[in-house]
């Protein structure tokens, strides 16, 4: 630059705006989750209530709010309003704290926590941190790559393990926590015969209105006497990935199915609120017919119809758009064409479900899945997510790095995007275990589960930082996330909230495989550091494969590193153990 800024540190700065971009997406998400749990709390909103009382007193008790008090020498389970009052008032600290460290950093691994306080990136209060990022990267403020780099991590990691855990933890709480369930996915669950509304975006808000919308008797009711059979709703992108999660509801597809199913010319409404919705689905939901709605005074789309959505009365939006698509349905003007294809798939793969799967209700934990990583039936984990990209065709890259992974009894944790590239695929049922090796089929087998597990939406990859934490927690795997054979993949990533995922997935020690195309060039100082210098300092690095089995040969590559750092490379032969073996066990 003519200021005398180097080529590392433009990079930074470039790198640096795209992970507060991505980072302020979940961020503001998460907080407004926490005003809507708020407002629940004080009996100012009672569409919405607290759905799971055990997943509020799990969060409680996970960062030292106490579930019980006693009385009269008798211990009680406390209030849930006054455990939710203060569970509010803790979680408030992610956003608005100027110093200390924010509540998550309590489920962090004892050893990586160390690590972060050494290098200075523990999370003060996300505002700050996204705040004092951006006035860093104004000309003539920081202009060392290295110290860029630092601020950067901070920001990150005040995403994942700040805005969007409290995103995912207060939904559970609001919503449900998932459990497993079945759901179908693509555009075959639209139904020509039937009025076709679909939500698309991320907070979950909306959708949660809108199934009561159209499960309502009178809703039902007018569509039939249009000439309809009834209401079919389906979801898309990560609003489609929350529902789907905890109901069941359809999920007809991902970011670059926006477009098509349009064109199929059965969508009847489209509802939408924020993030990864293409401003040219207005002009092209014109051409159709299709009433496009935005709901959301954060997005705004020119051409669209906007009726706000007010928490307060949400049936008011929500019936709305139910009127405004049985209108559409009623006038039909364009032939519907809608693909046979769906496929069913197992979702709501929760880190409480995966406990209960593997314990039961008594015994819940992960032992049995360390005992698998170590004996070697499952090679590693790995966290494939992100988003669909048009530079490469539509879900392949996905599917392929995914059976290749599973190929290797890797088991693969889905969200977003990505997740339902192989719900349509169908690697996401039980039956899947036939493209795995034989280790991975057999602990499939056991279980029941699938091979490849959705776990929710974009800011659900919380869900993988959890698990993560949890084996390390469990034992036999290293004292670091760092130490774990796992690795993070997003092989057809665009949003800057993918930069962002990126980065804590890094920060939090996970060796992390991007596809596509990568936002720095060759042959710099800044480029090393991401690539090989943060390995260094916490065990994680970004890597680069756009080939999909490149890309996952380097995750199975970094997998049995560490493997081997740990000394479970090599197979122990099974022993019948004697008295004497007993005795000394």
């Amino acid at each position: 630059g003519v200021c005398g800024a180097t080529i590392d540190t433009i990079q930074a700065r470039n790198f640096a705006r795209m992970v507060v971009s991505g980072a302020a997406a979940h961020t503001d998400h998460g907080m407004a989750m926490l005003d809507l749990f708020k407002e629940v709390v004080h009996g100012k909103i009672t569409d919405y209530t607290i759905k799971d009382v055990d997943k509020l007193k799990y969060v409680c008790s996970e960062i030292g709010i106490a579930t019980t008090v006693e009385e009269d020498g008798e211990v009680k389970d406390r209030e849930v309003k006054e455990m939710a009052l203060e569970l509010a008032e803790e979680l408030e600290k992610t956003y608005i704290q100027l110093e200390g460290e924010i509540p998550f950093m309590k489920r962090v691994p004892e050893k990586t926590l160390e690590d972060w306080r050494e290098l200075g990136i523990v999370p003060r209060g996300a505002m700050r941190e996204l705040m004092e990022m951006m006035h860093r990267t104004h000309i003539g403020v920081d202009q060392h790559y290295e110290n860029i780099a630092q601020q950067f991590q901070r920001t990150a990691l005040s995403d994942g393990w700040g805005g969007s855990m409290v995103a995912t933890e207060l939904s559970d709480i609001l919503y449900g926590t998932p459990k497993a369930i079945h759901a179908m996915t693509d555009m075959g669950c639209l139904d020509e015969e039937s009025v076709n509304v679909i939500i698309h975006g991320h907070e979950p808000n909306l959708f949660e209105s809108m199934i009561d919308a159209c499960n309502d008797p009178k809703n039902i009711e007018k569509a039939k006497a249009a000439g309809a059979k009834g209401i079919v709703l389906g979801g898309m992108c990560c609003s489609g990935a929350e529902v789907m999660m905890r109901h069941g509801i359809p999920h007809i597809g991902n970011f670059l199915s926006a477009e098509p199913v349009i064109v199929t010319g059965a969508v009847d409404a489209m509802g939408v609120d924020i993030q990864c919705i293409m401003q040219g689905l207005a002009p092209l939901s014109e051409c159709y017919g299709t009433k496009f709605v935005t709901t959301n005074t954060r997005a705004h789309i020119e051409g669209a119809i906007h009726v706000q959505l007010e928490e307060d009365n949400p049936r008011k939006c929500v019936d709305k758009i139910v009127d405004m698509a049985i209108e559409r349905f009623k006038n039909r003007t364009k032939p519907v064409e809608i693909p046979k294809k769906k496929q069913i798939s197992i979702s709501g793969i929760s880190h409480e479900y995966i406990n209960y799967v593997l314990g039961g209700t008594y015994r819940a934990s992960y032992t049995p899945l360390n005992d698998n990583i170590i004996n070697g039936r499952i090679r590693g984990l790995a966290g494939v997510v992100g988003c669909t990209n048009p530079r490469v065709k539509h879900d392949w890259v996905h599917v392929e790095v995914v059976k290749e992974l599973i190929k290797n009894n890797v088991l693969v944790l889905q969200t977003g995007c990505s997740a339902i590239s192989l719900a349509k695929a169908g690697l996401m049922t039980p039956e899947a275990a036939k493209f795995c090796g034989d280790g991975l089929a057999e602990v499939c087998e056991t279980t029941g589960l699938p091979p490849v597990l959705n776990v929710g939406s974009c800011v659900d990859n919380s869900r993988i930082l959890i698990a993560g934490a949890e084996v390390v927690k469990t034992g036999g795997l290293g004292e670091r996330i760092s130490d774990v054979p796992m690795a993070g993949s997003a092989p057809e990533w665009m949003s800057e909230k993918a930069i962002s995922i990126g980065q804590y997935f890094v920060s939090s020690g996970v060796y992390t495989v991007f596809g596509a195309t990568f936002p720095v060039t060759d042959n710099t100082k800044f480029k090393d550091l991401l690539f090989k210098g943060l390995e260094e300092q916490h065990g994680g690095m970004w890597d680069f494969a756009k080939d999909p089995y490149e890309h996952a040969q380097k995750m199975i590559d970094h997998i049995d590193k560490k493997r081997e750092a740990l000394g479970i490379h090599e197979k122990k032969e099974r022993k019948l153990f004697d008295m004497a073996d007993r005795r000394e066990l």
